[in-house]
């Protein structure tokens, strides 16, 4: 435990951005599941419709610092790659 009043401050700070920051990865790796969810059921019309919003969420948490920029292009080319798949599939 610190006892100098900016090392609190930066603890205080920390725990408040870990939590913020859980919350968005949370979210993110939500709409991933889901995504994959309707890949594996072969609905590629409603996958379609669902990965602009989940490439936007990585897009935005990448922007806010929570992800490396090479791990969100990473996952978003895995994601175009199962949807296309899919769709040849079809």
């Amino acid at each position: 435990m610190p006892n100098i009043q900016s090392a609190k401050k930066r603890m205080r700070q920390n725990e408040k951005r870990r939590v913020h920051n859980k919350s968005i990865k949370s979210s993110v790796k939500t709409q991933i599941k889901n995504f994959t969810t309707l890949i594996e059921k072969g609905d590629a019309e409603e996958a379609k419709k669902a990965l602009p919003q989940v490439t936007s969420q990585l897009d935005k948490a990448w922007q806010k610092g929570i992800y490396h920029k090479n791990y969100v292009a990473r996952k978003k080319s895995s994601l175009h790659k199962k949807l296309s798949q899919v769709a040849v599939a079809e």
